[in-house]
């Protein structure tokens, strides 16, 4: 039997931003499907969907992993790149993983309010959009009744704290769990 392999394709929300590696959500993943399936976790703090496009063919063809998590985005908003461009690349990473019969999670991402209510509202629909367009699961917004919290965020407001890390694992788990039983 082939090796179950989930890749994790994301930024600092996926890569245990300012605390350790062991307590971040995709740990905690890796831990509670060993040793059915392996994950592998290539998130990297501050990537855009740009980056991970860029980087997705050879992460599908060294792995080639059975489902794709893609927590991307939240960069590209606060960066302001443009809503359009955001999708396109979305897109694009979900075509490259369905290319080589892998099934994907799409993370929705929000941004702060000061980015102006147009901006946001643009940049959250892209996630609902992506989702549509290419039938793929989708998780609205990953750190929903968590960001909202201050007590489950770092003093920036932007990034989830080590207590908000197992909230944020039942809220992706949720989503995945149904992908993981279609094996």
């Amino acid at each position: 039997m082939a090796e179950r392999i989930l890749l994790v394709i994301g930024d600092s929300l996926s890569s245990a931003y300012n605390m350790p590696l062991a307590v971040g959500w995709v740990a905690l993943l890796k831990k509670k499907v060993a040793p059915v399936v392996r994950v592998i976790n290539d998130s990297t703090s501050g990537d855009t969907t740009a980056q991970g496009l860029t980087k997705m063919p050879s992460l599908l063809d060294r792995y080639r992993p059975e489902i794709v998590i893609i927590e991307l985005g939240a960069n590209d908003g606060l960066r302001g790149h443009p809503p359009f461009a955001i999708q396109k690349n979305l897109e694009a990473m979900v075509r490259a993983a369905r290319a080589r019969g892998t099934r994907v999670l799409l993370l929705g991402m929000d941004i702060p309010a000061n980015y102006g209510d147009a901006y946001r509202t643009a940049v959250r629909r892209v996630f609902a959009a992506v989702a549509k367009k290419t039938n793929v699961t989708l998780l609205p917004f990953l750190l929903e009744g968590i960001a909202s919290q201050p007590s489950l965020m770092q003093p920036d407001r932007l990034h989830p704290n080590a207590a908000a890390q197992p909230l944020i694992l039942e809220k992706v788990w949720a989503a995945l769990q149904p992908l993981l039983e279609e094996h």
